[in-house]
């Protein structure tokens, strides 16, 4: 029907935006501007600094913050630069309030319209839960760098990052179930297969969040082998006293993860692939399939090339890009084989 059309419309520029905020949260990553904003506001921040005093005062605020204090001092760091990675870090934040605006002002148009069934509003309401944690989220991760360490904890970035992929996962499975209201016979082994490869793809995002925030990937820019021709660096076993803190924290060990975990995400895709070949599948179910071992096999060759250049920003961004674009085609084809 004509209602339910504008509330997929809805959805699916909810996931736009959530893509596009992702998108400005790599680079303000890697153009290291995630701290340039030291307070947070949900109304006075809208706007950045317009004039000279208010730029000297935020630049000011600034200087008493360990980033500046232990690194961008000795870098001859002036205002144009700090504009610079304030407007990344603004821009960010912006963004977020955009996207509070197109779910918060539609949902509550549709409701007192009563156009949304009682089955997708308790997942509308899922929805703002979960946009009102990720912002709790991002204020987490930026704290963690504003005390003594001039950098943001892994753990808090990757948190922030794996549950924006999530959030964008899930508001477009509302979609696809308002898409495809048709209930079909679900194929169980498949479906199975399809979420252990969600799993499995989760976590790899979740050690992407970690080489990220730990900057490991300006080391071992090797492959297939890490440095000195070893496939288990010595240097893992050196970093931390235990194996869980080398393979969470350590640098070798979180790179060692990222790059082993892609080839089991390649291998459970393309065995989800060859075993479909079993079952007779509707040309959705075949689609998602084949986009999945196409956007697969692209980000494993992007990440190696990220990897063997040492993480120029742009080929970070295409990498994190193509993440997302493979989560999509998961998401897809689990829900193609589940409803």
């Amino acid at each position: 029907m004509k209602k339910d059309k504008a509330i997929i419309y809805w959805l699916l520029s909810g996931c736009v935006l959530v893509f596009v905020m992702v998108v400005v949260g790599g680079i303000t990553r890697l153009t290291n501007s995630g701290l340039s904003m030291t307070d947070w506001h949900l109304v006075t921040d809208t706007l950045p600094p317009l004039t000279d005093t208010k730029w000297q005062q935020a630049f000011d605020a600034y200087k008493q913050f360990p980033e500046y204090q232990k690194i961008n001092i000795h870098n001859d760091f002036q205002l144009s630069d700090y504009k610079f990675i304030y407007f990344w870090e603004w821009f960010h934040r912006f963004i977020g309030r955009i996207i509070g605006l197109v779910f918060l002002v539609p949902f509550f148009y549709f409701l007192i319209k009563k156009r949304i069934d009682k089955a997708t509003l308790k997942k509308c309401y899922i929805l703002l839960g979960m946009g009102a944690l990720q912002g709790f989220f991002g204020w987490y991760m930026v704290k963690s760098g504003l005390v003594n360490d001039p950098d943001v904890s892994h753990f808090r970035l990757s948190l922030h990052l794996t549950f924006a992929f999530i959030t964008f996962a899930y508001t477009l499975w509302v979609a696809l179930d308002l898409i495809y209201p048709d209930r079909k016979l679900v194929v169980v082994e498949l479906k199975k297969l399809a979420r252990i490869t969600l799993i499995f793809l989760l976590i790899q995002i979740i050690y992407g969040g970690f080489v990220a925030g730990l900057n490991a990937g300006l080391i071992h820019n090797h492959w297939p082998l890490m440095s000195d021709g070893q496939f288990f660096h010595d240097s893992i076993a050196l970093e931390k006293d235990s194996w869980l803190a080398r393979l969470t924290e350590g640098k070798s060990g979180v790179q060692f993860v990222h790059r082993t975990m892609a080839y089991v995400v390649v291998g459970l895709i393309l065995f989800l692939y060859f075993k479909s070949k079993k079952f007779t599948l509707t040309t959705q179910q075949q689609n998602g399939l084949n986009a999945l071992v196409i956007i697969v096999f692209l980000q494993f060759t992007l990440g190696v090339f990220t990897l063997l250049y040492s993480v120029p920003l742009w080929l970070g961004l295409i990498h994190q890009i193509t993440a997302f674009f493979l989560l999509t085609a998961m998401t897809y084809t689990l829900h193609r084989f589940s409803k």
